[in-house]
């Protein structure tokens, strides 16, 4: 059965925008369900529908499970606010979404996080290691930004951008984990990924590096060419990513419902 939400206040909103805000209110409650909220620190953005490149963020002051579709802060690329709002912003959010809305059409959600296991595996020498089967997948597509501080120097912005380059993921060094995609649902895939991988490694290696059995480099090599090849007819029409998202937003309704308000 087909989720059914609020409709848009159509006097202040598109309804472009309001399915965004709706999908972005969402991706904060979930990832408030996955304990990767930071009290009100970290941030979720979604680009707005339309020529202006501006781009929705939390408001400073809420948690994320406090989050709907009409408190979200719309704000352009050089900070400004474009509507009035009882909250500011936190100013590391916007330098770091800044950065990567400005620089890439692809990034239409982007999410940064600060769990405990993503600030430990960004803090780890060799990064995220190819211990099971779900770093193996995301090796290949992740990338690292050195840390240079809390982010609050907009000259930094050039910097992280350089080191994404193409890529989705990314471990900010020192500081925790960076996922963003083309709709809701590659961003919460990605950004998913990435934290349990993570999960995963802390717990591996708790029983000791020496301990660890890393996977064979023949193995390492064959999930890559797997993750290559194209979607397979019995997996359905429908891309992975948005059944993933659907699902999601059906688990938000359920355990976190009031969202799209």
């Amino acid at each position: 059965m087909a989720t059914v939400f609020n409709e848009a206040p159509t006097i202040r909103w598109s309804e472009a925008e309001w399915r965004t805000r709706v999908d972005l209110a969402a991706f904060y409650r979930l990832a408030a369900i996955n304990g990767w909220d930071d009290l009100i620190f970290t941030h979720i953005s979604a680009r707005v529908p339309g020529p202006d490149h501006h781009f929705l963020i939390n408001p400073y002051g809420l948690a994320f499970d406090e989050i709907t579709a009409s408190s979200l802060v719309k704000i352009d690329l050089d900070g400004n606010l474009i509507e009035p709002n009882e909250y500011g912003i936190n100013y590391a959010g916007y330098v770091i979404h800044s950065a990567v809305h400005g620089a890439r059409e692809d990034a239409l959600f982007i999410a940064h996080f600060h769990s405990p296991d993503g600030m430990a595996v960004s803090a780890h020498a060799e990064g995220l290691l190819p211990l099971n089967q779900r770093a193996l997948a995301i090796i290949p597509r992740l990338s690292y930004h050195d840390y240079e501080g809390v982010a609050l120097n907009l000259d930094e912005r050039e910097r992280l951008v350089a080191d994404l380059g193409e890529t989705k993921l990314m471990l900010l060094r020192n500081h925790g984990t960076l996922a963003l995609g083309a709709s809701p649902g590659e961003a919460w895939t990605n950004i998913h990924q990435l934290e349990t991988a993570c999960t995963a490694q802390v717990r591996t290696l708790g029983i000791g590096r020496e301990n660890v059995l890393i996977a064979p480099q023949a193995a390492q090599d064959e999930v890559r060419r797997q993750m290559a090849r194209p979607r397979n007819p019995l997996q359905g029409e429908r891309s992975t990513s948005d059944l993933v998202w659907a699902a999601s937003l059906r688990k938000a309704e359920r355990l976190s419902p009031g969202f799209d308000v």
